[in-house]
């Protein structure tokens, strides 16, 4: 799969989720309205419609300006298409297995001079191959691991069907992106393998752009133009400001959240900002 359609996929499973429309037509309204008063870009509908037949329901490849595939990774959650190339993680279905690469600085010495260039392939079934050079060297599992620790600071080992974590590594990555389900708890979403929590609880289909990067600001008193404007979204409501890390929708009264502002920084931001109690 191409970055182009991954990312043409992903946008339009998002707006589908935001707007609860399911059609081409709606879903390139909903995009080319959102794009054009949120995100200040204009791509109108038609070209929503041309991508999705190319990308979405379609195996064609349709030039995409460069300004076009950066707002587009912007809607999700990332600063440019290169970042969203570089960081999005898949599995190669067709492949059936994932490739991890793992890179040292030049100046690194002996062991880790030779950990420069491994490839470890996981495929479905439940072992991996550990390079040449650790069998050869006495390493085992348990010392390869915190090698590979050591050297790239986590890794998270995944097959196409389900991600699976080893043991004490479960903090490294994200594996609670492979439950099914989420809910908003507070300041973030959590993860659940349950569909129904109780009334209290709204829980969704997981969404890792979501659950990775929307997160409430608690400390809105952190928060200047400098390290906010272009990057921190708002919500108003009976004159109570809130901030979020990411565009989309409030978790929980369901508003389209609002580029900050300067304006809306000065006052509710900052030194005037108002800390809620924990």
């Amino acid at each position: 799969m191409s970055k182009n359609k991954l990312l043409i996929t992903e946008v339009f499973k998002k707006a589908e989720q935001e707007s609860k429309r399911d059609t081409k037509n709606g879903l390139a309204s909903y995009l080319w309205l959102y794009f054009k008063e949120d995100l200040k870009f204009e791509i109108n509908d038609k070209s929503f419609s041309r991508y999705y037949d190319a990308y979405v329901i379609g195996n064609k490849e349709i030039r995409i300006k460069p300004d076009r595939l950066d707002i587009l990774s912007q809607y999700l959650g990332y600063k440019d298409f290169a970042e969203f190339s570089g960081t999005f993680i898949k599995n190669d279905n067709e492949e059936n297995k994932t490739t991890v690469k793992i890179s040292v600085d030049d100046d690194e010495e002996s062991l880790t001079e030779k950990l420069s260039k491994i490839v470890i392939n996981i495929t479905n079934e439940q072992y991996f191959k550990v390079p040449d050079f650790l069998k050869k060297n006495g390493l085992g599992i348990l010392e390869m691991t915190f090698v590979l620790l050591m050297v790239t600071g986590g890794v998270v080992f995944s097959n196409n069907k389900t991600s699976k974590s080893l043991g004490f590594m479960s903090g490294w990555g994200s594996p609670a992106t492979d439950k099914p389900y989420m809910y908003w708890d507070k300041d973030r979403y959590m993860a659940t393998d349950s569909s129904y929590l109780g009334p209290q609880k709204d829980v969704i289909p997981m969404d890792r752009t979501l659950f990775v990067y929307f997160k409430k600001i608690t400390r809105p008193d952190t928060l200047n133009a400098e390290n906010s404007i272009g990057k921190v979204w708002y919500d108003k409501s009976n004159n109570h400001v809130e901030f979020f890390t990411n565009f989309g929708q409030h978790p929980e009264n369901g508003k389209t959240l609002k580029d900050v502002s300067k304006g809306i920084l000065e006052t509710y931001a900052g030194e005037n900002a108002i800390l809620e109690e924990e």
